[in-house]
């Protein structure tokens, strides 16, 4: 524990400093903003390609690896909501808190964070959760959004997600370079350096980017947020882990794979469909900040003890 501890130690000091930069007005919000498109739209997406173009396409897209997950994480979904809903919130807050438990920081957190200390061979997984998480989960909370709100929804209502989807420079760059290494097509040197020193830019990068977009956040309503950290940091790994190792048998690294990406911390990008959607968007933010902050133990926890 203390050994994978100080591995993972670096990350989330990164994320400290991060975080005291925004605190103390070293760097405000428009330059958060700044480093988050960087390193989304360059750094990352030069990290996905360069690591998937090594990967074998018949080793990534493993169905059972996906239905394990699927079911875990809409089993604690359908949970959270009914158990939210009947404790007296509005169905769109349980249908939040649901997104709260099961969707976890996989882009920025969980890619550079798994790439380094688990392995290269590790980003297929994640990518494919990320994938899921983005086209299933996010597309189940617009319509149930919508079904809750009286409106008609069809293909148009889900127009925003399919597109964001094609429009995602990481699932983008992960595809190109899928294709680029099946169709074994060899990266001239200079090539190879450019992928290499940009994309080294992405962990350090991300991760003072989740520090500093969380000294914006304030925590209003602890108890709640709390619980939902809670829900995201320990019951989602927990429900993943006992889907992937004693009913589906996943193979082992994959399943540890899975259910470290399944501790991570609360989405930000739930907060951003919050605003759109206005529906608690504080409540959300202080859960974000909450679950980020444990992540540093339960994480550390979570690698320990599946690997």
């Amino acid at each position: 524990m203390i050994s994978i501890f100080l591995q993972t130690a670096p990350f989330f000091l990164i994320v400290a400093i991060g975080y005291f930069s925004g605190k103390y007005k070293f760097l405000g919000k428009r330059g958060t903003d700044a480093i988050t498109k960087f390193v989304f739209y360059f750094a990352l997406s030069a990290m996905l390609f360069r690591f998937s173009a090594q990967l074998e396409i018949n080793k990534i897209f493993d169905l059972k690896f996906v239905g394990c997950y699927v079911v875990a994480t809409l089993f604690l979904y359908l949970l959270v909501i009914s158990a939210s809903y009947f404790s007296g919130n509005k169905f769109e807050t349980s249908v939040f808190d649901a997104q709260i438990a099961t969707i976890g920081n996989t882009g920025f957190l969980g890619i550079p964070l798994l790439a380094t200390l688990v392995g290269p061979q590790s980003v297929g997984y994640v990518m494919m959760i990320l994938a899921t998480d983005f086209a299933i989960f996010g597309t189940l909370i617009v319509v149930l959004i919508m079904v809750s709100r009286d409106r008609k929804w069809g293909i148009r209502s889900l127009k925003p997600i399919i597109k964001g989807l094609f429009q995602n420079p990481m699932i983008v760059s992960f595809s190109l370079g899928l294709v680029w290494g099946y169709l074994n097509f060899q990266t001239p040197k200079f090539l190879s350096d450019f992928l290499v020193i940009l994309g080294q830019a992405a962990t350090p990068g991300a991760l003072f980017a989740i520090g500093a977009s969380l000294s914006f956040r304030k925590v209003d309503d602890p108890t709640s947020a709390f619980w939902l950290s809670f829900l995201k940091l320990f019951a989602h790994p927990f429900l993943v882990g006992i889907m992937a190792f004693y009913l589906f048998y996943i193979e082992p690294y994959a399943a540890a794979v899975m259910v470290i990406t399944a501790s991570l911390p609360v989405a930000g990008n739930t907060f951003m469909l919050a605003q759109h959607y206005k529906i608690d968007p504080e409540r959300i933010s202080a859960a974000i900040l909450l679950s980020t902050l444990f992540s540093a133990l339960t994480v550390t926890f979570t690698i320990a003890l599946v690997l």
